[in-house]
């Protein structure tokens, strides 16, 4: 046994409340020692000396290294005690504050076992449940539709569908995505993240010079306001976000600062290096190399009171949904711990969704983010449809450590994203394979968390790094592929089975295909991909009775024969079983 593997930590996401009385534990193994027997000791804490109780743990993830059995309890008392017992070729190990032990003084328990030692209720992440049958939709707003014909479109440079450049604008606004709810509402989409809004000379607004004023080449609060209301009549939840790393150069605090140097009473909003601002040497810190773009000093209380101000302000105003958050991980984790609590109380099922793309623990448990934008699902996509590095088997394990970052509640939150305004067009980064494209999605739909389709991709828009992945949207139908389309709109309406929305997970790698199955109550939803160059068997025991066919891409003979279906090269199915069918 390797020791070394073992893994616990208590009050992490190795062990968290999922509601009041609700408690999931998880322990971390070496692959290598797979088909260990593992058992969970607990007992309530006081009591563990005269009376515990014994329930085997199952493996329930797998990643390239490690296996990882996991449990859920429903406590009778929150003061939870516990450790492991480990059987390993008949000789039993036991795991606790001490180690990996061959003995364990159970009457002296209290000095080394695990703990939970009480669940506080307000230390328990919630669930936004409207997340959970979520399909975001993310616009960039420049690029959808223009829709207001008579505003003054002077500031406009490029004819609609021309490639974009880092300084062109096309007119899309506010109105234009009211016009096109309809279109949305058909697609299948329940909630629109848009790209910020606020007054700016840039036509990507991550440059805030006035976080008040709606920019007008957008439109207007009123138009914000009906934006809002109109989705909300369709069912349609909407996301803004909120670029509160960084301003622009031109924010009315920054330039007194420019003009006053020290002296200013905003002097400490930012970082600077010296007693006076130099735009042109940059001394001071901002977003990435971009000195137009200063970045806040979010340590200083009057930049938190400000920034959370605006946060309050929008959503009372205008009643959106969530914030996605910009540029989150340079922020102060004590600002983004105020802005949680401001926030929940105007609306405790608004979303918080961090722009971080890596590991972002630190900030998911519970008291800052309710998830993250996933880029870690996006790699791994890339990875297995676009750069062909991972087979199968690589994916599944590589999907299973993402899972295994966070707590149940965050994975259930993730917005799921093939591509977005920062990266390349998925559909180009895979050769423009229509196939890959739907199987993608299909894994999209399928995988734990909100997914998120950035505009277009369901007309197969092509598109390098920015500001290539930023085109215009092409509303020619006559240019459109049909097929393609309706079956991404199949895809879609799977999000409103109960079992993708509540269902536990479980990936795995089967005869060289990516198999995701989720199951809840009586039913599973399982999704077999084959991205290898031939034709895979998949036969399944029909123990749950009859199979539905929920989606597919070529599969050879529709019928379902004795369990057995045929997936052809670069093809997938989804399945729907009903036990007892």
């Amino acid at each position: 046994m390797n020791k070394y593997a073992i893994l616990h930590i208590p009050d992490s996401r190795y062990c968290f409340a999922t509601g009041a009385k609700e408690l999931v534990l998880r322990l971390r193994m070496s692959r290598e020692d797979d088909g260990t027997k593992v058992s969970l000791i607990y007992a309530q804490k006081y009591d563990f000396t005269l009376e515990r109780h014994r329930q085997v743990m199952e493996v329930c993830y797998r990643d390239q290294l490690y296996s990882y059995y996991e449990i859920k309890l429903e406590l009778k008392d929150v003061r939870f005690a516990y450790l492991f017992e480990i059987e390993e070729d008949g000789k039993i190990y036991y795991f606790s504050e001490d180690g990996v032990t061959e003995t364990y003084r159970f009457e002296e328990g209290f000095y080394n076992f695990f703990q939970m030692p009480y669940i506080n209720q307000n230390d328990v992440l919630k669930t936004v449940d409207w997340m959970r049958d979520a399909v975001f939709y993310q616009i960039f707003i420049d690029r959808f539709f223009q829709g207001n014909k008579q505003k003054d479109t002077g500031y406009v440079n490029m004819a609609w569908g021309e490639k974009p450049t880092p300084k062109s604008f096309a007119g899309g606004d506010l109105e234009g995505i009211i016009e096109k709810l309809d279109y949305l509402e058909n697609l299948g989409v329940t909630a629109l993240y848009l790209t910020p809004i606020f007054s700016s000379v840039s036509n990507h607004k991550y440059d805030i010079k006035d976080y008040w004023k709606v920019d007008p080449q957008f439109g207007t609060k009123e138009d914000v306001k009906r934006l809002v209301k109109k989705a909300h009549a369709k069912g349609m939840k909407v996301v803004l976000d909120a670029v509160f790393n960084h301003c622009s150069m031109y924010l009315e605090q920054f330039q007194d600062v420019v003009k006053k140097g020290r002296d200013s009473i905003y002097y400490n909003w930012f970082l600077i290096d010296g007693d006076v601002v130099d735009v042109e040497k940059g001394n001071y810190e901002c977003f990435a190399a971009c000195h137009y773009m200063p970045k806040f000093n979010t340590a200083n209380e009057e930049v938190q009171e400000f920034l959370i101000q605006i946060a309050a302000y929008w959503m009372k105003e205008a009643a959106i949904d969530g914030w996605r958050l910009d540029v989150s991980d340079e922020v102060s984790h004590d600002f983004w711990r105020r802005f949680r609590k401001e926030v929940k109380k105007i609306n405790p099922d608004c979303v918080i969704i961090g722009e971080n793309w890596h590991d972002a623990y630190p900030y998911l448990q519970g008291d800052q983010y309710d998830s993250i934008m996933n880029y870690s699902f996006t790699k791994a996509c890339l990875d297995y449809f676009a750069r062909e590095t991972f087979d199968a088997k690589a994916m599944a394990e590589k999907l299973n450590a993402n899972l295994m970052r966070n707590l149940e509640q965050v994975n259930v939150m993730m917005l799921n994203l093939l591509d977005s305004h920062d990266t390349h067009r998925f559909f180009s980064e895979v050769g423009c394979d229509k196939e890959k494209l739907l199987a993608a999605l299909a894994l999209e739909m399928t995988f734990l968390g909100a997914p998120c389709i950035y505009y277009g991709t369901e007309i197969c828009m092509e598109g390098g790094y920015d500001p290539d992945s930023r085109r215009c949207f092409d509303w020619e139908e006559t240019r459109w592929d049909k097929a393609v389309l309706e079956k991404i709109k199949t895809l879609i309406a799977l999000k409103k089975e109960e079992i993708l929305q509540y269902g536990n997970i479980q990936i795995w790698e089967e005869n060289q295909m990516l198999v995701v199955q989720r199951t809840w109550k009586t039913s599973s939803i399982t999704l077999w991909i084959n991205e290898t160059d031939s034709t895979k068997e998949i036969s399944r025991e029909q123990s749950h009775g009859t199979r539905v066919i929920c989606a597919e891409n070529r599969l050879d003979g529709k019928g379902c024969k004795k369990g057995h279906l045929f997936l052809q090269s670069k093809g997938f199915v989804v399945v729907k079983e009903e036990m007892g069918a």
